[in-house]
């Protein structure tokens, strides 16, 4: 097998990796086999709806079309795994609220290890339930009922059990491949269910720009072009870093003194990654979610169906909203990751400095104001790949694209990176198992 002696796998050693070792070929046989069960379950219908009547109620709601592309035709199929991974990314959203809100979870969550990250990880699961019990019995009261071809008692439990059930299904098979396969499962599954939709997708625009003469085409390469700026555009800030140099002190081991070493510390400008987009599109979905719980009557539904008709795809409150959540899961989501205290205790401890910055709290400060501006400047990005591509289609015209957009193809695209840096990770620890066995 050809290694490579750089930092970095080669394509070669990396494909060679994945088809010879067996760790790595078994981790990923497991990811695409249980993707793959996902996309049949989608499939596997649930009794008793008028299903065409339903689709045509898909087609024309924005909101739900929306929706049905993060459960990669869930919705539209009216299959047992509908839900998707939505109910566990609503309950995430929820408790790392509640771990920044409540000292208890926060104690758990930084000072009890893998123990208190698993007990977090249990709560999360309980909550998921939950969340998932109460948005099925509102897709099932709200829209549903109404498609149901025999009035029965026992359609609206039936129903919501098997929405429940595929869910947590769903749900335990994304924690199965971040365990034991390749990348994060939640994302992955995401990621798939956007796929599924782009030839459908791609099918609709090329039949528009054969239908609709020479500006048809121009509309759609003008959107194309726009989609391709975006692409290279996410790439950059994906993998954009902020190196701060860190100076290592002079330490005597015995005899021998090491002298000082330079390293630096990698700051993302992105430190999310797609996981702002993702929150902040399924706090946009919220509203429709309770709308349908609460049934198509009385006030509390229709305030939230109001609310889901003003935050409509493609409108200027929807753009306005959509900006402001993304900023805000986008600092949250920093915070999470890196603590500025924390990373300037670690400092001192080690003997490790930044030059012309004095250790303790003016590192901190340091680092507070650098994590800041890097994260303002992400969230700026995240904001105008997300708005861009919806005001360059409604000023073309081209709506075939509607409910893919940039938020997807961040996500595609953030997806991507993130597990093929994975895989990078772990065909560079084969290489160095492989020099130890030598």
């Amino acid at each position: 097998m050809v290694v490579s002696r750089d930092k970095t796998p080669t394509a070669q050693e990396t494909f060679l990796q994945m088809a010879q070792a067996a760790g790595l070929r078994g981790r990923l046989l497991i990811t695409i086999g249980l993707l793959i069960l996902i996309r049949f379950g989608i499939f596997i219908p649930i009794p008793g709806i008028d299903r065409e009547a339903f689709a045509a109620a898909i087609s024309n709601s924005p909101i739900l079309g929306f929706l049905d592309i993060f459960t990669g035709g869930g919705i539209a199929a009216l299959g047992i795994f509908a839900l998707g991974i939505l109910p566990f990314i609503n309950a995430s959203i929820i408790m790392q609220l509640l771990t920044a809100a409540i000292p208890a979870l926060e104690d758990l969550q930084k000072n009890e290890g893998e123990a208190g990250r698993r007990k977090i990880s249990q709560i999360t699961r309980y909550v998921a339930l939950g969340w998932c019990i109460v948005q099925s019995s509102g897709i099932t009261i709200g829209l549903l009922r109404q498609y149901a071809l025999n009035d029965q008692f026992w359609f609206v439990p039936e129903t919501v059990l098997a929405l429940t059930a595929g869910s947590m299904f769903v749900m335990w098979v994304s924690e199965i491949i971040t365990e034991r396969g390749i990348g994060n499962g939640a994302s992955l599954l995401i990621f798939v269910n956007i796929v599924a939709s782009l030839p459908r997708t791609l099918g609709n625009t090329i039949d528009y720009a054969q239908t609709g003469g020479q500006q048809a085409v121009a509309q759609v390469v003008i959107l194309l072009l726009v989609f391709l700026i975006m692409i290279v555009g996410i790439v950059f800030v994906q993998e954009g870093t902020r190196r701060i140099p860190i100076i290592s002190a002079r330490r005597q081991v015995g005899r021998r003194l090491y002298r000082e070493r330079t390293s630096y510390l990698p700051l993302r400008l992105n430190q999310g990654g797609v996981m702002p987009i993702i929150f902040a599109s399924a706090v946009l979905i919220l509203p429709q979610s309770l709308a349908g719980f609460f049934g198509n009557q009385g006030p509390v539904s229709q305030v939230l169906v109001q609310i889901a008709n003003t935050l409509r795809p493609g409108t200027w409150t929807y753009i306005g909203v959509y900006s402001l959540l993304i900023l805000f899961f986008s600092y949250f989501y920093a915070s999470l990751i890196m603590n500025p205290e924390d990373v300037s205790k670690n400092l001192k401890k080690m003997g490790a400095s930044i030059p012309g910055v004095r250790p303790g709290d003016k590192t901190k400060q340091y680092l507070e104001g650098v994590l800041n501006r890097l994260t303002f400047l992400g969230a700026i990005f995240l904001s105008i790949v997300a708005t861009v591509p919806t005001l360059v289609e409604g000023a073309t015209g081209v709506t075939t694209f509607r409910g893919l957009g940039a938020t997807s193809l961040l996500i595609l695209v953030g997806v991507a990176i993130d597990t093929a840096k994975q895989i990078q990770t772990y065909v560079i620890s084969q290489r160095y198992e492989g020099m130890i066995k030598q």
